[in-house]
């Protein structure tokens, strides 16, 4: 069986995760696999986005990438988490396979960042396994997407739902969700006040709640599987 050198690139500010999916390739490896990896490892956004522009400028790809969503933020401010990061390498380098690995576990991040970056792997970080590494990595190679069984279970009570929120909706939502007040959001999202509270009061009548009680429309969205 000929051997097929590959380039995986690792982005993780943690060492200990980065050494782990380090293991996971070189067990992959050991396994009688067509594939033999060339590896890089960059703990931060700057160092990140060094390697990506180098190998988009010199026509080369990077075949797969773990990609952490919390990183430090580039010196510039312009890269300010891994899901920035995600949306670079799309740009410059898109044949590259991203797994994606984060501690979110909340369904408006997890949403956001399918929506984005449209991950070839998706991992939540309390999944990890060695085992579960070395699936994910065969899964992306052969037959994309590999999804761990948080996402998963997130992806299947969004499908289940009869509701059908847009973007905005959601992201009313979620300020809520984390504590952010009504007179607040307009900026952070593109809605003037008034737009604002007429979203809030048809969330209400979809979720059939009083649209005065946040705490009451945040729990039944969040039972309902949208946050």
């Amino acid at each position: 069986m000929d051997n097929r050198q590959l380039t995986a690139l690792i982005i993780d500010d943690h060492p200990l995760i980065s050494e782990a999916y380090k293991s996971a390739f070189k067990f992959f490896e050991s396994q009688n696999n067509p594939y033999s990896f060339d590896i890089h490892v960059r703990h931060n956004c700057d160092d990140a986005r060094e390697i990506i522009l180098h190998y988009s400028e010199t026509k080369q790809n990077i075949d797969i990438i773990f990609l952490d969503m919390r990183l430090p933020p580039s010196s510039d401010g312009k890269i300010l988490s891994g899901e920035d990061l995600g949306f670079k390498i799309n740009e410059l380098l898109p044949e590259s396979k991203i797994i994606v690995s984060t501690t979110f576990n909340d369904n408006y991040r997890v949403h956001n960042i399918i929506r984005r970056i449209n991950p070839d792997g998706f991992l939540v970080k309390n999944d990890i396994t060695p085992k579960e590494l070395v699936t994910a990595i065969e899964e992306v190679l052969t037959t994309p997407p590999y999804y761990s069984k948080t996402v998963m279970k997130m992806i299947r009570t969004q499908l289940s739902s009869e509701y059908i929120l847009d973007d905005i909706d959601r992201k009313i939502l979620y300020e809520l969700s984390i504590g952010n007040r009504m007179k607040k959001l307009p900026e952070v999202i593109p809605l003037s006040f008034a737009g604002i509270q007429k979203r809030k009061r048809h969330l209400a009548k979809i979720f059939e709640v009083d649209s005065n009680d946040d705490r009451e429309l945040i729990l039944v969205a969040r039972d309902k599987g949208f946050l």
